[in-house]
């Protein structure tokens, strides 16, 4: 139990005596916090990386930005949900978590500009995806909004935005594997998974990635 007398600034606190809230399968306590972080995060309040994007360095990205690919950057809250796995029987019955993100009128516009010239959306995470197909009117046109999803990705899900993604190997029983089965089907994903264990990949927040197209 925490008891305040008047107003304080937790933050410089928090940073200097607390610890990153890891994954539960990360048993490393010495992890910094500069390596749980994306090179391009911009603003605090997400619990968690969004680790498809611990992927990238600035010289990747420049090397991105130099052959003509557009990047547009969106603000993503990763919660503490997203490590609790499905219980039910169904995934269907699962209550997916919510989270905050934004995007800005210019990232709709560098994403609506691809889409017009038949350009490809890759996204790079699977809370970017959520966050982009929420933001996504009827017409498959991205609007510049804030706020929070709750938009769960099971199979039969329509994407309207996104055209291939760039994600880690998932948890089993977890509503991110059910979302790339939904993206590119269930037996597809399965199977990757298998040849992924038996050439020795990497598996979760510090694993590898794959492009699911």
């Amino acid at each position: 139990m925490l008891k305040f007398l008047g107003e304080i600034d937790l933050l410089p606190v928090l940073k200097r005596i607390g610890e990153a809230p890891l994954p539960p399968y990360i048993h490393n306590p010495n992890i910094g916090l500069d390596r749980y972080q994306t090179v391009y995060a911009m603003r605090e309040g997400s619990v968690a990386a969004p680790t498809a994007g611990l992927h990238f360095d600035e010289d990747l990205i420049r090397k991105i930005s130099q052959v003509g690919i557009r990047i547009a950057r969106i603000i993503l809250h990763i919660g503490l949900d997203t490590f609790r796995p499905i219980k039910k029987d169904s995934v269907e019955e699962h209550k997916i978590h919510s989270e905050y993100f934004e995007v800005s009128r210019e990232a709709a516009e560098v994403i609506n500009i691809t889409k017009q010239e038949e350009g490809r959306i890759v996204a790079v995470g699977t809370t970017t995806v959520r966050a982009l197909e929420t933001a996504a009117k009827e017409d498959g046109v991205v609007s510049a909004q804030k706020g929070h999803t709750e938009l769960y990705i099971v199979p039969g899900f329509k994407f309207q935005i996104v055209d291939a993604i760039i994600t880690n190997f998932h948890l089993p029983r977890s509503s991110l594997l059910v979302m790339v089965s939904a993206f590119a089907g269930r037996d597809k994903i399965l199977r990757a998974y298998e040849e992924a264990k038996k050439q020795g990949y990497r598996f979760f927040s510090f694993g590898d990635a794959m492009l699911i197209q």
